[in-house]
């Protein structure tokens, strides 16, 4: 197993949209990594397809508030409205997202998740892409947003929705790779 070394954090809560987290945990497991959910959720999250329709349920790893970027190689933030709209507003997860940047670890964020980026100002002078409804958010927070199935900047990992999820698990064997 190519990355058997490999631990990859999955940050997200209720309402996550579960392909974008489904697809790239898979891709990593099958790879060898050792992926992991880390939640303000108490021990079991909502999935979506969606913002209407309920999916599965997924047991929480690690909670948080006992998460430690020193423990992992990657963080990966899965989309999903109601999720990325809670995580932004949740200290805890504002602060494990910082803590990756600052140890120059590889973050992937798809679809509605950069708007924790912004919300922490990590957006600010960064290239990126995310959900369309997310391009004047990310403007404003300092960002130059393109509309492209992936962009790479450093150690961001981006992509715009669920019809980006090839490029975008592709990109995280690259990063978790290197």
């Amino acid at each position: 197993m190519a990355l058997s070394d490999k631990k990859v954090a999955f940050l997200l809560t209720r309402g996550v949209e579960q392909v974008e987290l489904t697809s790239p945990r898979t891709v990593l497991d099958e790879a060898g990594a050792q992926t992991f959910i880390v939640s303000p959720s108490q021990g079991t999250l909502q999935a979506m397809e969606g913002d209407w329709e309920h999916a599965e349920v997924f047991d929480v790893d690690v909670p948080v508030a006992d998460a430690d970027a020193a423990d992992y190689d990657m963080l990966v933030l899965p989309g999903g409205t109601l999720n990325a709209d809670s995580l932004r507003l949740d200290a805890d997860a504002g602060a494990l997202v910082e803590a990756f940047f600052a140890a120059g670890k590889p973050v992937a964020a798809i679809c509605h998740a950069p708007w924790i980026l912004a919300q922490t100002g990590l957006a600010k002078g960064r290239r990126l892409t995310s959900y369309e409804s997310l391009k004047v958010d990310m403007q404003n927070a300092g960002a130059t947003w393109e509309d492209s199935e992936l962009v790479v900047d450093g150690n961001l990992i981006t992509s715009r929705n669920p019809g980006d999820l090839e490029v975008f698990n592709k990109a995280l064997i690259e990063a978790l790779s290197k």
